[in-house]
């Protein structure tokens, strides 16, 4: 590695130790049902997005849910505290399409229809809510 790609490595490295997130790779959903339920708490408390995602009907958002629960414990190792009712919450999350395994389905008269069956990774970072006075 050459001198000027590590310092920007290192660079990296430092500005991740004061992130807070977690990833979920290669989840098995479409991005688009999962995009749903990323909307439903991008910037909510992370306790009342807990309870909203706890009582969703959607498939995704249990998985989503796990996923939350692994950021907020990351967030609580790296600050060596607990998470109190309305300090953390969900700054942002992102859904990105993963790869696609392509089928064939059996179409009338011999031909066949492609079928997509498509995956997707899930970035989330928490953090506090961070109220500082510019004088």
């Amino acid at each position: 590695m050459g001198a000027r790609k590590k310092i920007s490595a290192d660079r990296k490295k430092e500005a991740k130790k004061s992130m807070y997130f977690a990833k979920l790779r290669d989840v098995p959903t479409s991005p688009r049902k999962m995009r749903l339920v990323a909307d439903m708490i991008r910037g909510v408390e992370v306790f009342r997005a807990l309870g909203l995602l706890k009582f969703s009907n959607k498939e995704a958002s249990a998985r989503v849910e796990k996923l939350l629960r692994s950021a907020i414990a990351n967030w609580e190792v790296k600050n060596e505290k607990k998470a109190e009712n309305g300090e953390l919450y969900v700054t942002s999350i992102s859904v990105d399409s993963a790869t696609m395994l392509k089928r064939m389905r059996p179409a009338p008269q011999g031909r066949g229809y492609r079928v997509r069956k498509r995956s997707n990774h899930v970035t989330l970072f928490v953090d506090t809510k961070k109220t500082e006075k510019q004088n």
